[in-house]
């Protein structure tokens, strides 16, 4: 052999063995990390988490960027999808081994003028990196790594197992990843339903999705669209017939792409997306990581009906402008001056901006950016219109003004048996009002809300009954004052029952003298109130703050026979392969005899027959139901809960900053919240699916007396002004001085001796008092009252009026 041959061969050995040795050096992950063959058989393919109704409608996704994907099985895809795949990327897919020697000759040869060389398993293998590499040389390794993932996967993987991963990681446009994803956003189908020319529009994006998008460039899109399924007649898919009349037919959108600003509920997605993160925290995979909410496609399944969620929604839709119309008639919201005093306030807004926070960073002093907070700028703000917005032309401190002035509202429904939660408000549009005001965190006074709670304590533990005989006048704590605050002059008794259904302050302020604050206190953490509620006389009124959450787990009790039911909100978490990581079971705990439960239940529904909600049980046909209205001081929340005994719901309105309300009385709880609580429950009677029974009623328990007549003949006459008046709910500390002197003797050990006397003295008579005849008169305030055992429960002085 000469010695030219020898070098030649030694030079040719040594290459080979470098390449060999570069290649190998590349697979060990020498020049940047290489998937293992283990995840290769199980691809760690970045999957959004996916969340899905009570139906198994799906809700919304928890992603990051490009991680909006959803995985789908092979058999789950339309043939046509990946017929045009195929016909399109990699006609000899179904014979080569990863690597298309004929198609990368052609594409060396001709400089790439022939087109790519890349087969679908070789884009599949690129699509596992996390972005493409810019840099030639970079990018040069990484077209190497991508030919050995290909020679991996084709070697552990079928053809069809290859075909959906692709599917499954590819993007399309709009940023939308993944087949399942492209179909819901561009056709609102699943993609085992797309057609031959949806495939193919699908299918034509992959080359450019911004040039090919059918939404913003439908010209190009088209002639994409029939290239494609040019292609497909070429390869055999379908017949050149049919091919001709497809490029006829125009493109059809049915368009819908979901974000976190629309969709279904999401105030409830951003809720539990906090509860998602906890909860991964505290569990770990088989392999000891933390579980990615963003990443790892867990499935989650919540209580959320679709159809109730809707109905929410819509209620809140109808009434919230009508509101919102009424206060910005408000001479004081439309002159500014309801901001007088409160100039601190709108300071604090403005340094919050983001405004001010990005001027700040542009290195403007303070006083310049105050002063651009002063000119006028164009603008979108939120309105009520089918856009929820409108472009404007105001001034930056305008609209924090504007904005602060909206009213806002939260609105919740859930089965009080199971806890399950069936439609969840938090605000009156995500987009521009994130904050959500459902959740525990989110507290406001609840005003004569609180008072069944008081009731049921006096009838548990004190003997009360619905005809019990209570003051009617302001009562006297030695060291807080009078409470109610504000004296109206009455005077005699009225019966329990009555002093619920028109909500009367003195009834309630009688009541909790009789089991004292600190009991009442004890009594709202037994029933499972998180908030620790201190014991002030005032919290019979409902002085403390408490969230919608509370009060509707508080309320539980009543329709579900005393049990206190904990709201949940997801039943279940799966992995992306279907496997069940968690399940959520009701919590129940009985608080309240059954007895009391259902008294308490019966006896809330006057207040829908004739009290602060008159006629919203006969209006909405219901056999059974009862509710409870709230207004706090000035107007500033209105609250309203009603059950039946297959649902509840509660409402919140007010707006954030609690100086701005509603005047007049539109404010309160049977104006402002009521009317969506009834809408909703209008809406879900009607619907035949969600099977609510109008003549279910509450379980009645053995053995229990049954001369107290619920439903007999009162004098409906309504009650004016019943809730227009603030009747000084006040705050919790309000009454530790004594706004009335009054009757107050002023030595206090007399004072504390007299007032153990007068309680000793006016204490009521708990037993049930002996069926009287039908004929007998029962006298009240020295008037004769109508005939009838109810009216003996329910009377009361004509122009008594609600306190709450």
């Amino acid at each position: 052999m000469t010695r030219p041959v020898k070098i030649f061969w030694r030079i040719f050995l040594y290459g080979f063995l470098t390449v060999v040795l570069f290649l190998l050096l590349i697979n060990w992950g020498v020049f940047g990390g290489m998937p293992s063959l283990s995840e290769l058989e199980n691809p760690s393919i970045t999957l959004a988490s996916e969340v899905f109704g009570d139906d198994g409608t799906p809700m919304g996704k928890y992603y990051r960027d490009r991680g909006n994907r959803s995985y789908v099985k092979y058999n789950d895809i339309s043939k046509h999808v990946i017929n045009a795949l195929v016909a399109t990327e990699d006609k000899r897919f179904y014979e080569h081994s990863g690597i298309d020697g004929i198609r990368l000759t052609k594409a060396i040869t001709s400089f790439g003028s022939a087109g790519g060389a890349s087969t679908i398993t070789q884009q599949l293998a690129l699509n596992m990196f996390d972005e493409r590499a810019t840099n030639p040389v970079a990018r040069m390794l990484q077209k190497i790594k991508e030919n050995i993932i290909a020679i991996k996967l084709e070697r552990n993987f079928t053809k069809q197992e290859i075909i959906a991963l692709y599917l499954n990681t590819v993007s399309f446009s709009d940023n939308v990843y993944g087949i399942r994803n492209a179909s819901r956003t561009f056709f609102s189908k699943e993609p085992d339903r797309l057609t031959i020319d949806e495939a193919a529009v699908l299918v034509g994006m992959q080359k450019a999705t911004g040039t090919y998008n059918p939404r913003t460039n439908y010209k190009a899109a088209f002639d994409r669209r029939n290239t494609v399924i040019s292609l497909m007649a070429d390869n055999k898919y379908i017949t050149e017939g049919e091919a001709a009349k497809l490029k006829k037919e125009p493109i059809r959108l049915n368009y819908k792409k979901v974000d976190e600003n629309n969709g279904i509920s999401p105030y409830f997605l951003d809720v539990i997306r906090e509860e998602l993160k906890k909860w991964a925290k505290d569990n770990t995979k088989a392999d000891g990581e933390e579980y990615d909410i963003y990443a790892d496609g867990l499935r989650i399944y919540t209580t959320i009906n679709p159809r109730m969620q809707l109905y929410a929604e819509e209620a809140v839709a109808k009434h919230m402008p009508v509101l919102q119309r009424a206060l910005a008639a408000q001479r004081g919201v439309k002159t500014d001056a309801v901001w007088k005093g409160h100039e601190n306030i709108l300071e604090g807004y403005m340094k919050s901006s983001q405004r001010w926070k990005n001027l700040k960073e542009d290195g403007l002093s303070d006083a310049e950016i105050k002063k651009s907070f002063y000119q006028k700028t164009p603008m979108k703000v939120f309105a009520w219109n089918p856009k929820r917005e409108k472009d404007t032309v105001m001034t930056p401190m305008d609209s924090i003004k504007y904005n602060r002035e909206m009213m806002q509202a939260s609105f919740m429904v859930m089965d009080p048996m199971s806890g399950q939660v069936k439609a969840w408000v938090g605000g009156i549009d995500f987009k521009n009002y994130k904050y959500d005001h459902v959740n525990l965190k989110t507290k406001r006074q609840v005003g004569s809300s609180i008072k069944p709670f008081l009731y049921a304590l006096a009838i548990e533990e004190y003997g009360f009954t619905p005809e019990t005989q209570c003051e009617n006048t302001q009562q006297y704590f030695p060291g807080s004052g009078y409470v109610p605050a504000k004296n109206r002059g009455r005077t005699g008794t009225r019966t329990m029952a009555s002093g619920l259904a028109w909500s009367i302050n003195e009834v309630a302020a009688y009541i909790i003298k009789q089991t004292t604050p600190q009991r009442f206190s004890e009594f709202l953490k037994q029933i499972n109130i998180p908030t620790k509620v201190d014991p002030y006389p005032s919290i019979s009124l409902g002085s403390c703050d408490l969230s919608l959450f509370e009060m509707m787990w508080g309320y539980t009790m009543f329709p579900s026979g005393g049990f206190s039911t904990k709201p949940i909100y997801i039943t279940r978490i799966e992995d992306k392969n279907g496997n069940v990581l968690a399940r959520f079971d009701t919590e129940r705990k009985e608080v309240i005899s059954q007895s009391t439960a259902y008294t308490m239940a019966r006896m809330m529904q006057g207040a829908t027959d004739y009290g602060t909600a008159a006629g919203l049980r006969g209006r909405l046909g219901l056999a059974e139901m009862g509710g409870k209205t709230g207004t706090t001081n000035d107007n500033s929340d209105a609250w309203f809960f009603g059950f039946t005994p297959q649902l509840q719901a509660g409402v919140w309105i007010g707006c954030d900053d609690r100086f701005i309300r509603l005047d007049n009385g539109l404010g309160e709880g049977g104006r402002a919240a009521r009317p969506i609580w009834e809408y909703f429950f209008q809406k879900a009677l009607a619907d035949k699916t969600l099977a609510l029974d109008r003549q279910a009623k509450f379980v009645q328990p053995e053995n229990m007396r049954t001369e107290y007549d619920y439903g007999g003949l009162v004098d409906r006459t309504p009650d004016p002004g019943a809730e227009g008046d603030n009747v000084g709910n006040g705050t919790a500390d309000e009454y530790l001085s004594t706004p009335d002197t009054q009757n107050i003797p002023t030595d206090s050990k007399q004072a504390i001796e007299e007032q153990k006397v007068l309680e000793e003295a006016t204490k009521p008579k708990n037993q049930v008092p002996e069926k009287k005849d039908t004929k007998e008169e029962v006298k009240s305030d020295d008037k004769k009252k109508k005939d009838g055992l109810f009216r003996r429960i329910f009377g009361g002085k004509k122009k008594d009026k609600e306190e709450n």
